[in-house]
């Protein structure tokens, strides 16, 4: 059995209109997630490379073995659930 998703990590960098729109959007939900900006981690810039087909696009985000590049906060909240349902914020009357 895998270990359970600790974290989503979301790969940015400073002045990224898309990577504002993302936080926005997890924040908007209550997801909490890490941020590393790839200009001042050399090893998430290559993560990124990774998964991005050699680019350094952001945001590049990661919940355990899903990766997208670019993805709505819709499609990372979807992910989070497949993956990492625990990580998911907990709702009043819910």
């Amino acid at each position: 059995m895998a270990a359970a998703v600790q974290e989503v990590v979301v790969y940015t960098r400073p002045g990224c209109p898309f990577c504002t729109m993302l936080r926005a959007g997890l924040r908007q939900e209550g997801l909490e997630f890490t941020e590393v900006d790839i200009w001042e981690d050399p090893e998430a810039a290559a993560t990124v490379r990774g998964i991005a087909d050699g680019n350094e696009t952001v945001p590049t985000v990661v919940v355990g073995e899903w990766q997208a590049v670019n993805p709505s906060a819709s499609s990372v909240l979807e992910a989070v659930r497949e993956h990492a349902p625990h990580l998911l914020p907990v709702r009043d009357g819910a």
